[in-house]
């Protein structure tokens, strides 16, 4: 059985893997959220920032913490993130903040990535007020995040192994009823979970393999790990698979499932 490579480090590589798609999904969830200006916020998990940059843009909090633990990651998000964001490395499961001290914390689509994401939600809930938000997205790795269903489901077809590294079934988490139970089990009231969805359009198959090689995640990391006449046959399988277009690009969507509630 291959050993699956949860590699999420470089924001070159995962701004064209992953990025330029997370942004969309961040834009809709922060506005689902519907919260005021003026508050102070957290973002768990921030990656290159994409959802810092939404929430800093659209409600100018009075002030924003957006922490990972990829150095590289926070390096990438002070590049890019308003000088009055404070990015700092850090734990999600252990965060570096005093009880009480935010109004609002969330996360994009690193909760099913950490090994204790009970401990997230209950470090979330502990770091805002009374009546703050905590709330967070994931993809929907099993059927609507669909240009990494077509790529498993090529995978599979190519080399059975592979249905042990696909993240439909390896990230359980990431679906409406586990994500309502983790938030209710924290002891939030109001809990709602919503799906939010995004158009993937890839402007050829290049555009959708290359990121592939860049080692970011699951599913990059399985292809790197192959060898090359493998995944040569992985990227002509694929390709045979996906909508093509007349001018060759390639329409798909994602989707993510949004789920909030408030500390009592």
């Amino acid at each position: 059985m291959r050993e699956r490579r949860d590699i999420w480090a470089a924001g070159d590589a995962y701004e064209r893997y992953m990025g330029r798609w997370s942004r969309a999904v961040a834009e809709k969830f922060v506005a689902w959220l519907n919260c005021g200006d003026g508050l102070r916020w957290l973002d768990a998990g921030c990656g290159t920032g994409a959802l810092t940059a939404v929430v800093a843009a659209r409600y100018r909090p009075s002030a924003v913490v957006a922490l990972d633990r990829s150095a590289g990651f926070v390096a990438s998000a002070r590049d890019t993130l308003p000088a009055a964001v404070c990015c700092v490395r850090g734990d999600a499961l252990s965060l570096p903040l005093r009880g009480g001290t935010c109004d609002a914390a969330v996360s994009g689509l690193a909760l099913n990535f950490l090994p204790g994401p009970e401990a997230a939600v209950a470090e979330a809930a502990r770091v805002v007020r009374p009546g703050g938000l905590v709330a967070a997205y994931v993809w929907d790795y099993a059927e609507g995040m669909t240009f990494l269903r077509r790529f498993w489901d090529a995978a599979i077809s190519v080399d059975p192994s592979a249905a042990a590294l696909d993240e439909g079934r390896t990230f359980p988490l990431c679906r409406p009823g586990r994500l309502r139970t983790l938030w209710t089990a924290a002891g939030l009231d109001e809990v709602r979970v919503a799906a939010v969805e995004v158009p993937t359009v890839f402007a050829d198959f290049t555009d959708l393999w290359e990121p592939f090689l860049g080692g970011q995640g699951p599913a990059a990391g399985y292809v790197t790990a192959l060898a090359p006449a493998a995944r040569d046959r992985l990227r002509e399988v694929l390709r045979a698979t996906v909508p093509t277009r007349p001018d060759g690009s390639i329409a798909l969507t994602a989707r993510a499932w949004a789920v909030r509630g408030r500390r009592p």
